[in-house]
């Protein structure tokens, strides 16, 4: 059965890797080429480093790491310049979020005189950290990252979570109580503003205009899962530290989490959907992914919280089983389609759905003794910085953003902005679908 799940991943990999182009000339490292927007890109270098970690896999090693390196950009936050005209606080804690795996999974150090994955993670839990703003609803991190792009009025759930993630992951692996505390922080906020729900609702963000009075209640998967994991790693973190009133806390916020898990199943099958759009077909090519990272950080939520493990990988087991059965799409016969709800290639294919589709099965090994994701007093491996992304600036996170901040944060803008453009670089569009073995051949049903 283990050999044939790594078999599985194997070929799930090899379809996910066939839309990158990146170490090819006329391409720009760490990029998968579009229609995937920059975020995707780390997104999906994280499920990849999981691969490498579930299945010993080594082979697409060096390109993970030349590509996540190449991102980096000029102050080593995963601020590269080329993206400043769409860079939201999300897309960044996306690579972020990727080099808190690496970290986590003792992937290979990069070069001394490289950035490191531990410190690259502290940076964009700096960058997004510095820029919480108290002047409207009180708190909160806004969707975009510059006052020029268009939802920069709009607080959204998961730029906000991924920063509670990213504390309680540093929290958990650096044994540094400010990470935990901007993760109860959030939490808060969250809960103040009306984005997190008695029910454990997650609902999407809220509008600056009228101080956040309206609500945006659509729910995503990721969302949930993003908020999952981080109380998952909290409830580790302060177990794990003997306070036994704030894990309770954390407890409790967890048990509601899991509990939520299954809005997001269809029926009696426990298979992941997404129900905001798969429906109705109107899935867009980032919602296409979301699954992913709900598998991912379910998976990561069973391995810290092994007491969820028995509500939870049910969920994986009918998913994945589900999601290889629309993998006999493409001229290969092995591209994985998007719903896993009818038990066949659905005709949709890409990035995202290659990547639900290997994050859902790599999660399988959790069952087999894959370890725990390592923290430095349990063999973990990388260098951190804890001033990473903060470029000098040595105020409180907590300030607030005034009228001054403003006007110079538009004037920087316009010059970022106008120079990004100048040197903007155009990326194909087109993803291959590739490969010689059907994936039937490789795992057998009734082992998941």
């Amino acid at each position: 059965m283990l050999a044939s799940i790594k078999s599985a991943c194997s070929t799930i990999a090899s379809g996910l890797m066939n839309y990158y182009h990146g170490d090819e000339a006329g391409y720009v490292p760490g990029i998968f080429s579009g229609p995937y927007y920059w975020w995707e890109s780390g997104a999906a270098w994280g499920s990849m480093i999981d691969y490498w970690f579930f299945t010993g896999d080594d082979q697409y090693n060096d390109v993970i790491e030349a590509g996540m390196i190449f991102q980096v950009g000029t102050n080593w936050d995963y601020e590269p310049s080329n993206q400043t005209l769409s860079l939201g606080n999300d897309d960044q804690g996306f690579w972020g979020l990727a080099a808190m795996q690496a970290a986590e999974r003792n992937f290979t150090n990069p070069a001394s005189d490289k950035p490191q994955w531990l410190a690259l993670a502290q940076a964009v839990f700096n960058s997004i950290a510095l820029v919480w703003d108290t002047q409207y609803c009180d708190g909160g991190v806004r969707w975009q990252k510059f006052v020029l792009n268009n939802g920069y009025d709009y607080k959204n759930s998961v730029s906000n979570g991924i920063l509670l993630q990213l504390g309680g992951r540093l929290a958990r692996y650096t044994k540094n109580d400010t990470y935990a505390d901007w993760a109860e922080k959030v939490w808060q906020w969250e809960v103040d503003v009306g984005l997190i729900t008695s029910d454990y609702f997650i609902y999407d963000g809220v509008n600056t205009d009228n101080n956040c009075a309206d609500i945006d209640k659509i729910q995503w998967t990721y969302n949930m899962a993003i908020f999952l994991a981080g109380s998952a790693y909290m409830y580790n973190y302060t177990s794990e530290n003997g306070n036994s009133t704030a894990a309770d806390t954390w407890k409790t916020r967890l048990d509601g989490l899991v509990a939520s898990v299954s809005m997001f199943t269809s029926g009696d099958t426990n298979i992941i959907y997404e129900p905001a759009c798969e429906s109705s077909g109107n899935c867009n090519v980032d919602e296409q992914s979301f699954k992913a990272y709900v598998a991912r950080f379910v998976g990561l939520t069973m391995q810290v919280a092994p007491y969820t493990k028995d509500t939870l990988l049910p969920t994986i087991e009918a998913s994945a089983a589900a999601a290889v059965t629309t993998c006999s799409g493409g001229t290969d016969g092995n591209t994985c389609g998007y719903t896993w709800l009818t038990g066949a290639y659905d005709g949709m294919y890409g990035l995202g759905e290659q990547m639900a589709a290997l994050e859902m099965t790599q999660q399988l090994m959790i069952s087999f003794g894959a370890a725990a994701p390592y923290a430095n007093d349990t063999g973990g491996s990388s260098s951190g910085d804890a001033s990473g992304g903060t470029k000098g600036i040595t105020a409180e996170y907590s300030g607030e953003v005034t009228s001054k901040d403003k006007a110079g944060a538009w004037v920087i803008t316009i010059v970022i902005c106008v120079c990004a453009a100048l040197a903007s670089i155009w990326c194909g569009t087109e993803g291959r679908m590739e490969g010689t073995k059907n994936l039937k051949e490789w795992i057998r049903l009734d082992d998941l």
